[in-house]
């Protein structure tokens, strides 16, 4: 079972993905809906996976990203912008693009 950490600010869409991880037998960690409550959340829990929203109510969510690959926890990005919402550092990233599909987090959680 892996502690997966939810950074979004949509309400809805952070219960979406909630129930997708809990199906799966995992444990949810969050949601942060702010950028600030996600990078406390970061250094307070022991996260094993994390899904982030790239625009959390105007503010971009790369600090966490940043503070995720120094972990070495690994992250994906979820955004209605797809790829095209990366700036250059993180335009490697795995990103699913919003709106999507539960079975793609499913899918994604399923390689860990």
């Amino acid at each position: 079972m892996a502690r997966v950490l939810i950074v979004e600010d949509e309400m809805l869409v952070a219960m979406l993905i909630e129930d997708v991880i809990v199906d799966l037998g995992h444990e949810v960690v969050g949601p942060a809906m702010r950028l600030e409550t996600a990078l406390e959340v970061v250094e307070a829990e022991n996260v094993d996976f994390a899904i982030l929203d790239i625009n959390l109510a105007g503010k971009q969510s790369f600090p966490v990203a940043d503070r995720l690959a120094d972990l070495g926890v690994p992250f994906i990005f979820a955004s209605g912008y797809g790829a095209a919402g990366l700036n250059e550092r993180h335009r490697q990233a795995q990103v699913v693009q919003k709106p999507f599909a539960p079975d793609q987090i499913a899918s994604l959680l399923e390689r860990l």
